[in-house]
């Protein structure tokens, strides 16, 4: 079950992460060893958490890389979801 407009994971990061530690941008792309660009980029909603980020992620945050991923799934189809009626696609059937 898909659950109703999931939050961007880099939302999640900032809200649940970054400000209850009271954490920078810069400090915490730092602390991951990515640039300041690319962890403002996932926190801004425009990028997505790679595997390699949900590693780093998981490492600096004691989580799992899994949970990171499944966000990042879970919040992508969603958003595919409502464009479903777009799609042309005809249903295959045994003859």
């Amino acid at each position: 079950m898909l659950m109703h407009n999931p939050p961007h994971p880099g939302e999640v990061i900032r809200e649940l992460c970054l400000e209850p530690l009271g954490l920078s941008v810069t400090v915490a792309a730092e602390a991951l060893g990515v640039s300041r660009k690319s962890l403002s980029a996932v926190l801004n909603g425009k990028a997505g958490i790679s595997p390699e980020m949900a590693i780093r992620l998981s490492i600096a945050f004691e989580t799992s890389a899994e949970s990171w991923l499944n966000q990042q799934s879970q919040y992508e189809l969603w958003h595919a979801e409502q464009h479903r009626k777009d799609l042309r696609v005809k249903k295959l059937v045994a003859a």
